[in-house]
């Protein structure tokens, strides 16, 4: 089966195409897709993982389907709603 496994930065972003056997996890899927090795420190074993913008409870354990793409996410730099504070503080 073909899945895509996307990865970005604020400066550089990658989408890879990859063919999979079935009954592939989310975790092995992108462990197999390679992008680790474009992406100095990125440690898919510490990632948080999803697929289609939802977050995957348990990636190890979740299947692939044909079609899938798996996301990598980065953490967050800053929370949400400081951010919010911090430009609401800024613009008075």
């Amino acid at each position: 089966m073909w899945i895509e496994v996307v990865y970005a930065l604020s400066k550089r972003q990658v989408l890879l195409q990859v063919e999979l056997p079935e009954n592939t996890s989310v975790y092995d899927g992108a462990k197999r897709s390679g992008i680790e090795a474009m992406f100095p420190g990125l440690e898919i074993t510490e990632a948080n993982l999803g697929v289609f913008g939802r977050k995957s409870k348990n990636p190890r354990t979740e299947m692939l389907k044909e079609g899938d793409r798996i996301e990598i996410y980065r953490p967050l730099l800053i929370d949400p709603k400081q951010a919010r504070r911090n430009r609401t503080q800024n613009n008075r």
